[in-house]
């Protein structure tokens, strides 16, 4: 019969899907409204905020609350252990004042650049805001999505060894921006084993081509019980430009035929996985969550439901709140 499709959006609490209107006036003020929204209408989300800030383990508690029983996180991996630079500002209190001067007053910080007792000490709470998650069996998958300079070296294989180790009980899936791991026959081969040696999913991307970090859309099951797939839109004017906000950068609507093409492949993932995960990552407005609807009609694992017109209302929101 083949494997679950869960299908969903890289985000919940995006201010620009917020302010979109997407989510009915008056029915869905706070955080908990929203996310029970939601989670009515999809069976997954990405959660986006932990690359940024670490969030305290209640805030997982009240996900695990405001969500069905067989709701499923996939949660994205804090910037530090990805190679990425991660705000000091968004630090914990405790271990900001921990930092030696020369870092406390710095904007970004590598995990290179920690004393080793705090960068184990980061480690030790994001694991730990994951178990709620875990022990109710809402926790997916744990994405790693490492940066454009990030290539296909030895180095790095051992440093995705190294992370995964570190994350311990909870399963990790990879996320390549260097196209240079998947671009050519032998290295595409050579990837996907190490991965699959290595009981790691591959994360299966939609993206625009042509650039240097471009990854071509491979779609390939690296490990039996979940294969992965993150739609990123096609919009090649802000894929490698800078940008204020990440919405930008994802800034696309796909149209019925682009979706469309997408659906034997997800099949054909679901053929070799147990579960697949279909996340949408075009976070701009409502663009994700109508996209994962239309795909989700085409696959036959979300019931149609008439489109509702919506128009900004011009509603705000706060860190806090999105990690809430």
């Amino acid at each position: 019969m083949g494997g679950r499709i869960l299908v969903g959006s890289c985000s919940w609490a995006d201010k620009t899907l917020i302010d979109s209107g997407w989510y009915p006036p008056g029915a869905a003020k706070s955080p908990e409204e929203r996310l029970r929204y939601y989670a009515d209408r999809f069976p997954i989300v990405e959660v986006d905020s932990t690359y940024y800030a670490i969030p305290h383990a209640r805030n997982a508690e009240l996900w695990v609350e405001r969500t069905p029983d067989d709701f499923t996180f996939d949660v994205k991996a804090y910037a530090l252990f990805t190679g990425h630079g991660a705000a000091v500002q968004a630090f914990p209190k405790d271990l900001k004042e921990a930092l030696p001067d020369e870092l406390r007053t710095k904007r970004n910080v590598y995990m290179k650049d920690l004393p080793e007792e705090i960068g184990d000490e980061m480690w030790r709470r994001f694991n730990e805001t994951l178990l709620p998650l875990d022990s109710a069996g809402k926790l997916g998958t744990v994405l790693f999505q490492y940066p454009p300079w990030f290539g296909p070296r030895g180095d790095n294989r051992e440093a995705i060894l190294s992370a995964k180790e570190r994350l311990g009980q909870y399963r990790m899936a990879v996320e390549l921006r260097n196209g240079a791991w998947l671009t050519e026959p032998q290295d595409r081969e050579r990837t996907l084993r190490f991965l699959a040696d290595n009981s790691i999913p591959y994360v299966c991307v939609d993206e625009p081509q042509g650039f240097k970090s471009s990854v071509p859309p491979v779609t390939a099951v690296t490990h039996p019980s979940v294969a992965l797939l993150r739609m990123h839109g096609q919009n090649n004017d802000t894929w490698a430009a800078r940008s204020k906000t990440a919405a930008e950068r994802f800034d696309y609507l796909y149209n019925d035929d682009e979706l469309r093409e997408w659906v034997p492949r997800i099949q054909g993932l679901a053929e070799d996985a147990a579960e697949v995960h279909v996340l949408m990552n075009n976070c701009q407005r409502d663009y994700s969550v109508r996209n994962a609807r239309q795909i989700g009609e085409m696959l036959g694992v979300i019931e149609h439901e008439p489109q509702r017109t919506v128009e900004p209302d011009g509603g705000s929101e706060s860190t806090q709140e999105r990690l809430l």
